[in-house]
């Protein structure tokens, strides 16, 4: 069994948070999944590699004002490179868009010693475990439901959450409802923003940067640069 030590530069408790997510082992159908992709089943343009093959930790700014939550690793991008949106199209994609908009120090994120750097925004995920298919099931979500919740505690000058896909916006909506004690409402519509009441972070929606969404058009990069332009521009009217 692979058994991964969290050695990035996240520090206190969200350090700790990060060294159970990469120790975790609750989900014997995703252990299985996450490991036969690493050992047995690796891609053939990858096949020298030493995949991560272990949960895959969060990572970015510890003081940002931003927090991105997507569905899961990939199972050849950060199943294989331990950060998630490391290493696969959905990441080039989605730092691409970061970069543009400033919350990036460059346009693309390829594997642990590529230099990036996020600048106040935080990357986490509803499921830090790759699973089969890209569907998690209800079960497997609910056991990573508290890391979750426990960096939204951990990230407490957050003011602006931009969830990626339908099972992220599900997720982050049930976990901010959990972290602020207060039933949230929202419906999953790319591009929507919500406004909850005076100290709650707003809620921005996009559809995830898979290739099955950006290959069809469905997201394009006009789309989620003018998201995270809004963004932007909402935490900076907010200083």
């Amino acid at each position: 069994m692979i058994t991964r030590f969290y050695n990035g530069p996240l520090k206190g408790h969200l350090l700790q948070l990060q060294n159970e997510i990469v120790q975790c082992k609750a989900c014997p159908r995703l252990v299985e999944y996450r490991e036969r992709k690493a050992l047995t089943e690796k891609r053939a343009g990858f096949s020298n590699w030493d995949y991560w093959g272990a949960p895959v930790p969060s990572h970015g700014d510890q003081n940002a004002k931003l927090l991105i939550v997507g569905l899961a690793p990939g199972a050849h991008g950060a199943n294989r490179t331990g950060r998630l949106f490391t290493g696969d199209p959905s990441a080039n994609f989605l730092t691409q868009a970061l970069h543009t908009a400033a919350f990036s120090n460059q346009p693309s994120s390829s594997d642990l010693g590529d230099g990036l750097k996020l600048n106040n925004v935080f990357l986490s995920s509803a499921l830090h475990c790759a699973p089969p298919n890209d569907k998690p099931l209800t079960t497997e979500l609910k056991s990573c439901e508290h890391f979750l919740h426990e960096e939204m505690h951990y990230l407490p000058k957050i003011k602006a959450i931009l969830t990626l896909g339908h099972i992220a916006f599900n997720q982050t909506l049930k976990v901010l409802s959990s972290v602020h004690k207060k039933k949230l409402n929202a419906t999953f519509i790319h591009g929507a923003e919500y406004h909850f009441e005076v100290g709650l972070p707003r809620l921005f929606i996009s559809y995830h940067p898979s290739p099955r969404n950006t290959n069809t058009g469905r997201l394009r990069q006009g789309s989620i640069d003018s998201i995270l332009r809004r963004i932007s521009d909402f935490l900076d009217s907010s200083n």
